[in-house]
């Protein structure tokens, strides 16, 4: 049976810098207090003629420019978003149309910032079963655009990028690919991280605008609870999976949310801090996009080596939760 291999990552951050001083500008917050709450310095902020297909095309064609593969050789797009471009065409056939390919499959997933994770278990299981063979798999988000910009419980922890892998078949006796997955959801806990409007339930209408029923809503410390907790949980189950013990791991790459829910999530792990990735100071939360963003930043600065064993794991709106174990 093959394996399912990330043999490539690839990023874009849109131009636009949004420091935490230029939000004192613009809301009631400082520097100290963001940093200090959430470890977040700065994110990048997409211009109003960006559209999430637009970011999720040029970090695809960075992964694929990366190995010299043209896009035509791809034989499926699979894109993890909450903030598609519209909420049909799917955002992923607009990526189709941009890329100029045709005649393959192309659909999203909405599993807020558990999406990549989903995205890149359903990339393997398609691999493992034989039914394709090369799948580019991007998480993006422009979460800019669902930001009230006078809550500054949400504004400061939000910025817009995407970040791309391509999963290939391998069947190579290093045993290189996806080694374990394991996901979950609770929809019981739903409404602690939400944006109310725009579905069947809330159509659009004045009364919604008006109420501010299309921004992003969350209960922060009941998110951060369930966060470490179900990442923890799941966590523990890939690695078991994967048939390795938890000192066996040599990064460990989060969901870039809040340094709190990071550190706390390496101290139940018992990770050495060198061993787990931060980019969250330099990205903040940018949901779907942040794992993939991640790894390309550590892939492309050296810090994974062949042979090594990463842990990637998220929680996000949902609830959602995942882990994969993969050996690079």
């Amino acid at each position: 049976m093959p394996r399912a291999k990330i043999v490539a990552t690839g990023s874009y951050l849109p131009e636009k810098v949004l420091t935490n001083h230029d939000l004192e500008e613009m809301v009631d917050t400082s520097d100290e207090w963001i940093t200090k709450r959430t470890g977040i310095k700065k994110r990048h902020i997409a211009a109003d003629d960006e559209a999430s297909s637009d970011l999720a095309v040029e970090a695809i064609q960075d992964a694929l420019d990366s190995i010299d593969m043209d896009a035509k050789e791809l034989d499926l797009i699979l894109v993890a978003t909450v903030t598609q471009d519209t909420d049909f065409p799917s955002t992923a056939c607009w990526i189709q149309k941009k890329l100029d390919v045709k005649n393959m499959p192309a659909f999203d997933i909405t599993a807020a910032c558990s999406g990549f994770v989903y995205g890149l278990t359903i990339a393997r299981s398609f691999i493992e079963s034989g039914l394709y063979k090369n799948i580019a798999l991007v998480g993006v988000e422009t979460l800019s655009k669902i930001l009230n910009w006078e809550d500054r419980g949400t504004c400061v922890l939000l910025g817009d990028g995407a970040g791309a892998v391509i999963v290939q078949a391998t069947e190579e006796e290093d045993e290189s690919g996806i080694i374990s997955s394991y996901l979950g959801a609770d929809g019981h806990k739903g409404r602690l991280l939400i944006k109310e409007a725009e579905g069947s339930l809330n159509p659009a209408t004045h009364e919604t605008i008006d109420k501010g029923m299309h921004y992003i809503k969350m209960e922060g410390r009941e998110t951060f609870k369930n966060a470490v907790r179900v990442m923890k949980k799941s966590s523990v189950k890939a690695i078991k999976e994967a048939g390795i013990k938890d000192k066996d791991i040599d990064l460990v790459i989060t969901h870039q949310a809040n340094i709190r829910i990071i550190n706390s999530l390496a101290k139940r792990l018992h990770a050495d801090s060198e061993n787990v990735y931060i980019t969250v100071d330099k990205h903040a939360n940018t949901s779907a996009a942040s794992i993939p963003l991640a790894l390309d930043d550590a892939n492309k600065n050296g810090k994974i080596k062949k042979g090594d064993h990463v842990l990637l794991t998220a929680f996000g709106g949902g609830l959602t939760w995942g882990s994969v174990v993969l050996r690079w």
